[in-house]
């Protein structure tokens, strides 16, 4: 062994590495590295949580940021759950909260509808087929870093684990994380 177990301990070198932090919560997570993430993207910001409500509620003044985004030539992309699908309707009745699984998809949906068609902002519901897959775990992803939550038994997304993760190579969580929603997104439906 060339390094002592106490440097081996504080560098990364496996599979980790791609692991920047984790919250037993997501609503751990700061709002100030949600916020961070969205700004620092200039590329990619593909929001693949079942339901996304929460952004607007968590970042300032954030329609203005998904159309300068947009504007700017960043490809914004919303992934769903479908409000009136029977995975969702299933789920309503796990979760058992007020504010259901389908008033969180539409809050979502009326406030992109406020911004009007922006070129570079798309929208697409998951797939019946894929429904169960999407509702279970959350991608939210910032150009080569993630945030990604999957879901618990009966908690709602903010009681769920969060990962922080940013791309180290193309066969790492980054990228398998990615690749899982960048699929859901293939069999969308437009909305």
């Amino acid at each position: 062994m060339l390094w002592p177990k106490v440097v081996r301990d504080r560098i990364k070198t496996g599979g980790d590495r791609e692991l920047v932090q984790s919250y037993p919560y997501r609503s751990a997570c700061p709002s100030t590295v949600w916020a961070e993430l969205i700004e620092d993207t200039s590329e990619e910001l593909f929001l693949a949580g079942y339901t996304n409500y929460f952004f607007w509620t968590q970042i300032p003044a954030f329609a203005d940021v998904l159309r300068r985004k947009a504007e700017s030539g960043c490809r914004v992309r919303f992934l769903l759950g479908d409000p009136e699908g029977e995975t969702t309707r299933q789920r309503e009745a796990i979760e058992d909260v007020a504010l259901s699984v389908s008033t969180r998809i539409r809050i979502t949906l009326g406030e992109l509808a406020k911004l009007g068609p922006i070129e570079g902002l798309e929208a697409r519901f998951s797939a019946p087929e894929d429904a169960t897959n999407h509702v279970s775990l959350s991608v939210f992803q910032f150009d080569s870093e993630a945030l990604v939550t999957p879901h618990l038994a009966r908690l709602v997304g903010h009681d769920s684990p969060l990962l922080h993760l940013r791309k180290h190579d193309d066969r790492g969580m980054f990228s398998r994380f990615a690749e899982h929603a960048e699929e859901l997104w293939e069999r969308g439906q437009c909305i």
